[in-house]
């Protein structure tokens, strides 16, 4: 209604154009879902799930050892986020769910293990995306520039060390506080949590991990293949040129493949049963391709065709330049802001790395400037799209944890303004001293004197 001049009928025309270009540029992502989907209906369905859940619970100690489990699997699958998220839920949420673990809890784990890992590892569709948004005709190398920004990545590193705070501690406070006194499967999903507890097939352990392995194994390859590996290019010039989606898409259907030739012929699950994984994982993932539309279609309304509300803060920004010793935290905190209002942080640092580098003249004396604003600002981009409800990457987080989408924004939104809130410190010490490592020095206290507080005002959860 807004770029439309409030013309209604011209304004529902404008949402269907929008929505029917976002899903035609996205629609593998929906196909890597939809594969997933099968996939988890199948495991489930063989009991290998089942299998997994009895195992852990033998080996597992408690409610620390299951979320320290799933913070150490989502950091091992640092390839890809939309991957990390989907995976990670699938194969912890049974056993959280043994241990009376709240999947808003979960959800969070997942999602601190998600994009803030992609975002410091090297190989990852992040660092391409990072590479791929600098200027054309940039004498910078992306991938270098890159690099030098990871110890200054203030948000991901803080959020790595307070969410293992909060798991070693047990103490959560604010939403997230209340939602872990209250162990609860969604309504929504209570289906899917009976059909794995009363899951018939006569699947093992390795029925549930040998289709995880060629899943991981097969989208690594598919990245490498969409890059170009095959035509002689090297592994690091394949995963900058990968085309991520398509790599989903690839690796899911792989796997698919596998996991048919590995239960058909053994009898784990009967074919027809196989045939019924196709609907039910379908259905099971309609809720989170519906979010993902509608944020897609939202994030295009406020693109550069449209509203154009990156080109607006990019303007106020570029006016505002002369403040030159502020632009750290300026950046970090335009980025929070319109990362959370697109919800997309790969297309918020697309908007301003162009504008960092048309600010900072280029010389010897301001590259290290450089490197802390576009530190800065990918740090913001992070942390804005993890508050943010219409983010992809949120969204994806409560899917794989089943756990309602509002409760995942509303639990996690308080622990995002927390060390969003000890960042703004550090990039002030950034600007006025030019080196980053003051900046990560005073953060880091920052950070440690709030758990302090929280470990002295937040009983331990039981």
């Amino acid at each position: 209604m807004l770029f439309t001049g409030g013309d209604f009928l011209k304004s529902i025309t404008t949402f269907f154009e929008i929505m029917s270009s976002k899903i035609g540029g996205n629609v593998n992502i929906l196909a890597f879902l939809v594969i997933l989907g099968i996939l988890v209906a199948a495991i489930t369905k063989s009991g290998a799930t089942r299998a997994y859940g009895e195992w852990a619970r033998r080996v597992i100690s408690g409610k620390k050892s299951a979320l320290g489990l799933t913070a150490l699997l989502g950091m091992m699958i640092f390839i890809d986020d939309y991957f990390n998220c989907l995976t990670v839920g699938t194969v912890m949420r049974p056993v959280t769910d043994k241990f009376k673990i709240a999947r808003a809890k979960l959800a969070y784990i997942i999602d601190a293990t998600a994009a803030p890992i992609c975002i410091i590892a090297p190989v990852s569709s992040w660092a391409a995306a990072v590479g791929s948004s600098l200027p054309e005709g940039t004498e910078i190398d992306g991938f270098a520039l890159f690099l030098e920004t990871i110890p200054f990545n203030l948000y991901a590193i803080l959020t790595m060390v307070f969410m293992v705070f909060i798991i070693v501690s047990g103490r959560d406070y604010a939403t997230m506080g209340k939602a872990v006194k209250k162990f609860e499967v969604p309504a929504e999903y209570k289906n899917t949590a009976d059909e794995e507890r009363n899951s018939g097939g006569n699947g093992k352990i390795i029925d549930l991990v040998l289709p995880l392995l060629v899943l991981i194994a097969a989208c690594i390859y598919g990245m490498l293949y969409t890059g170009g590996i095959g035509e002689g290019k090297s592994i690091a010039d394949a995963f900058a040129d990968c085309d991520a989606s398509a790599a989903l898409a690839l690796g899911s259907f792989v796997s698919l493949i596998f996991i048919a030739v590995l239960y058909l012929p053994r009898g784990v699950i009967k074919f027809a049963e196989f045939c019924e994984c196709f609907a039910q994982g379908f259905k099971a993932m309609v809720p989170a391709i519906f979010i993902l539309c509608l944020a897609w279609t939202l994030s295009g309304v406020c693109g550069d065709s449209y509203l154009n509300l990156g080109g607006y803060v990019g303007m106020i920004v570029h006016e505002h330049a002369s403040i030159a010793v502020f632009l750290p935290v300026i950046f970090f905190l335009v980025a929070i802001g319109l990362a959370f209002a697109t919800g997309t942080s790969w297309g918020t640092f697309g908007i301003l790395i162009p504008i960092a580098l048309a600010v900072i003249t280029l010389t010897p004396e301001t590259y290290q400037m450089l490197v802390l604003c576009i530190a800065a600002i990918l740090s913001g981009a992070v942390g804005g799209d993890h508050a943010s409800p219409i983010s992809d990457t949120t969204i994806l987080a409560s899917a794989g944890a089943q756990c309602s989408h509002l409760e995942h924004v509303e639990t996690q939104v308080p622990y995002v303004l927390t060390v969003s809130s000890c960042c703004v410190v550090g990039y002030i010490i950034d600007g006025f001293t030019q080196n980053g490592w003051l900046g990560l020095a005073a953060s880091s206290v920052c950070l440690i004197l709030v758990m302090f507080i929280v470990k002295m005002k937040v009983p331990a959860a039981e």
